[in-house]
């Protein structure tokens, strides 16, 4: 309890979603003093998080986590669901870490706006069971949106919360907290469909890719992960190239000139190509080939494609490689 106010203090998860910004006025509503705590990687952004804290005027923490986060993602002990999303092992990577900040800053409880069974997998008792148990802090999470139809916590236990002022939402449907946000007034909020890109089957693939020929690599090439078509050529070298401009000058963002091979087509509109880590002359050939081939150079003559390398700069005469024939390399 915040000796200078007597008042209990509180730190939340916050996607940015609905129910996070429910969970926290719910809280508010009791005189808890309510602050959050987001995460970023390269898989997921805290953008919704931080415009929902200017909403609410909740102040939040941003606490960037991808180094620890990979750790666990390379093996988590849950495994993963449909694709390369590690849920349950994700949520209690995410207590862990909130309950140390809990334990730093000097907060009572924890909470998120996780609802009692509107996810099949990481929402069940079970799961939130285990989720509690595997973060070290077990009894100090509250879910305020459906705590009536759970146990009781330590802050329940302890009366720091009122347990009848809180709620007993469960499933799937979220007719209940559309009705809250009308009496809060929330009228703006992102789609509770995620925004975690381990979700993502196309995401996935590319980045089981990349942990299936990498052992080592920077934080840029899982940003990479998200732009333009990616060409695995052989065990040691894969090509992005850009869809749009847009992809275009996301790529050219996350480029290390120092280790990374840039490719134009010279003379004709078309995309940016980058091979993270550079490669061999006859891969670099073919992945000019490639880019040449998803530009507006005719198909039907050699066309000159600039290659930029840690080694320096040449022009290279490639014959275009058509998208139809590309197609066999696409991860």
């Amino acid at each position: 309890m915040n000796s200078e106010s007597g008042k209990v203090r509180a730190l939340g998860l916050c996607s940015g979603g609905l129910d996070s910004m429910l969970s926290a006025l719910v809280l508010r509503d009791q005189g808890i003093l309510v602050e959050w705590i987001t995460f970023e990687t390269p898989f997921f952004s805290s953008a919704n998080a931080r415009r929902a804290a200017r909403i609410l005027d909740i102040p939040i923490f941003v606490a960037k986590i991808t180094p620890v986060y990979l750790e666990m993602l390379k093996n988590p002990p849950s495994g993963y669901g449909k694709q390369m999303n590690p849920c349950m092992d994700c949520h209690a990577l995410m207590f862990r870490l909130a309950g140390q900040k809990m334990a730093e800053d000097g907060f009572d409880f924890l909470f998120s706006g996780e609802v009692l069974g509107q996810r099949p997998m990481s929402q069940q008792k079970n799961s939130l069971r285990y989720v509690e148990k595997q973060s070290g802090y077990e009894g100090y999470i509250l879910r305020p949106l459906s705590a009536r139809s759970m146990p009781e916590t330590l802050p329940e236990q302890k009366g720091w919360v009122d347990r009848n002022r809180l709620l007993d939402i469960t499933g799937r449907s979220r007719k209940e907290q559309m009705a809250l946000a009308h009496r809060y007034g929330i009228e703006d909020y992102p789609s509770p469909a995620g925004g975690c890109l381990l979700t993502d089957k196309g995401f996935s693939d590319r980045l089981k890719d990349l942990f299936q020929h990498r052992t080592d690599f920077s934080e840029r090439e899982l940003y990479l992960l998200k732009f333009g078509r990616h060409l695995r050529l052989d065990r040691d070298c894969k090509v992005i190239v850009g869809r749009t401009k847009g992809d275009n000058d996301h790529i050219k963002r996350h480029v290390d000139p120092l280790s990374d091979t840039v490719i134009n087509v010279i003379g004709y509109p078309g995309p940016v190509a980058v091979i993270p880590g550079g490669a061999g002359r006859e891969a670099v050939l073919m992945a000019a080939a490639i880019c040449a081939g998803y530009s507006k150079a005719p198909e039907d003559q050699p066309a000159t494609v600039s290659v930029i390398g840690a080694d320096g700069k040449e022009n290279v005469k490639v014959l275009p490689i058509p998208p139809r024939d590309a197609k066999r390399f696409i991860l």
